[in-house]
């Protein structure tokens, strides 16, 4: 018997590698739903041209089914493998409910935004795991997630890891303008808590910069946890099974029975949970009844649209440009949080001129030339708060399997977010940006993806807990090894945390 992963995703892949770095033989599990042939031949067909040849049909041809996305879902390449619908996984899920589960391989990661930050240490001085333990990991981390930025204001309030040596990807002409205000203002800014730099993507940076990233990369250079699985299935000690859902697991002095979705049963010595923080809560409940609810905590985030009052000096919709974060913020002000809040920057992308003519368009005629002109004008920030500030979503086991849902409100939310926005309005006047705080517009609980802390790690074995190995109260060869058992969900973005923490699960397991 050797160990089990279950999860292809970025938890999964940082724990089996490792692992198998230990001389551990691997299994891993896995939903293992792909892109469909016909979409996979439509990218390749797509990406054998150069970006530059492309024409506005072929252009609009792979844009139009992210176009189409049914509400509370994200697609790519046309397709909706790497995202479950909410009632496949939530019974009778509510309109707010907006987190999603995924069964494809390498998971959510195949529709991520890229963007890549650890979390400062004085955000998680109260975890178990302290920030000098949780370093070695993210650098090891490093090694195989590719890191494009560098070093800049950031590094004053957020540890860089993987950076040495790394280029960035060239920002659009609005981030280049923007990013030359901010370090004109760069005393005055720090002097009201407001510390920026270029955005950290984990994309190689051979990037096209062909404008195509919220429609799927057609080159494949955006990360996914798929990647790093080819390497992995290369390794004699590992074996993957994808179409292996598990329903549930039981442990014994000997190792842990899975009982899989096809009626088929596997043992292992050890099994690490990786499959999401929603799919991880279905399992633990279906496997130990005496957990009637588990309270997840999330990262709420809104949208700040700003204007630019500054002269574009070229179009900023024509040429190469990609639509990605462009720059992060850090807004570093006790009197709104003691914990960082967080902002992804963005610059103009497709969807901007459609989100206006939808707003707007039917409320003023013949306004379509206008809103398309604004939209070259419009910047957005994406602010993210600490679970502290957030909602909660109560999770339990459904008599149909699926999961249940509660949402438990944070009174505290509203005004925190509102706080936030007003500062980062007044900060953005010193650059050149007008915010339209009217316009702001908050997120539904779980939207932001980043969320977690079912099973939060804690130094006291009590029920609802796990140890320092993400090993729930009571067991012994189970480690969570997702975001269910961060202690909090701070602000910055979750993914790398969430691989370093995997990776050390992984490596420190016994």
């Amino acid at each position: 018997m050797g160990d089990i992963v279950i999860g292809s995703g970025p938890a999964g892949v940082s724990a089996a590698k490792a692992l198998l770095a230990r001389g551990r033989l691997v299994t891993m599990l896995d939903g293992g739903k792909v892109l469909e042939p016909q979409a996979g031949a439509k990218r390749d067909t797509f990406a054998a041209l150069d970006p530059a040849s492309w024409n506005e049909t072929q252009r609009l041809a792979w844009m139009q089914p992210q176009y189409e996305t049914p509400l509370g879902q994200v697609r790519r390449f046309g397709s909706d493998f790497a995202m479950e619908p909410a009632n496949a996984t939530i019974s009778d899920a509510p309109d707010w409910f907006a987190l999603r589960a995924s069964y494809a391989v390498g998971g959510l990661s195949n529709l991520w935004g890229s963007a890549v930050l650890p979390y400062r240490d004085q955000d998680i001085s109260d975890w178990p795991v302290s920030p000098d333990e949780l370093a070695p990991h993210y650098r090891a981390v490093a090694e195989y997630l590719p890191i494009a930025g560098g070093s800049d204001d950031l590094d004053r309030v957020l540890p860089a890891y993987g950076l040495n040596g790394q280029d960035r990807i060239q920002p659009s002409h609005q981030a280049t303008e923007l990013l030359a205000r901010l370090a004109t203002k760069r005393d005055a800014l720090a002097g009201i808590g407001i510390f920026s730099g270029g955005a950290r993507q984990a994309v190689s940076t051979s990037c096209h910069r062909c404008g195509m990233c919220l429609h799927g990369c057609p080159f494949g250079l955006i990360w996914s946890a798929q990647d790093t699985l080819k390497y992995l299935r290369a390794h004699p000690n590992f074996s993957y099974q994808p179409g292996a859902v598990v329903l549930r697991f039981a442990e014994d002095s000997k190792g842990v029975t899975l009982h899989l979705a096809d009626g088929s049963v596997l043992v292992g010595n050890r099994v690490f949970l990786g499959t999401g923080v929603l799919e991880t809560a279905r399992i633990l409940l279906s496997s130990a009844p005496e957990h009637r609810e588990l309270m997840l905590k999330d990262s709420q985030h809104a949208f700040l649209p700003m204007l630019q009052r500054w002269k574009n000096q070229s179009q900023p919709d024509q040429g190469a440009y990609h639509t990605l974060p462009q720059i992060f913020m850090e807004m570093d002000v006790p009197t709104i949080s003691p914990n960082l809040v967080h902002s992804q920057i963005y610059t103009w992308n497709d969807y901007f001129a459609r989100d206006l003519h939808a707003s707007y368009g039917r409320k003023i005629p013949f306004a379509k030339p206008f809103l398309t002109a604004l939209s070259r004008r419009l910047i957005v920030a994406q602010i993210f708060l600490h679970s502290d500030h957030s909602h909660k979503i109560g999770l339990s086991l459904s008599p149909d399997g699926r999961l249940a849902s509660r949402l438990e409100e944070n009174n505290a939310t509203q005004h925190t977010l509102k706080a936030a926005t007003k500062h980062m309005a007044r900060a953005m006047r010193n650059v050149g940006l007008v915010a339209l705080t009217f316009a702001s517009r908050p997120g539904s609980p779980g939207s932001s993806f980043h969320a977690g802390s079912t099973l939060p790690m804690s130094n006291r074995q009590e029920a609802g807990t796990s140890d320092v190995l993400g090993r729930p109260a009571g067991l012994e060869r189970v480690h969570v090894i997702d975001a269910s058992v961060f202690p909090s969900i701070p602000a910055t973005t979750i993914t790398f945390s969430v691989m370093a923490n995997a990776h050390r699960i992984g490596a420190l397991a016994p």
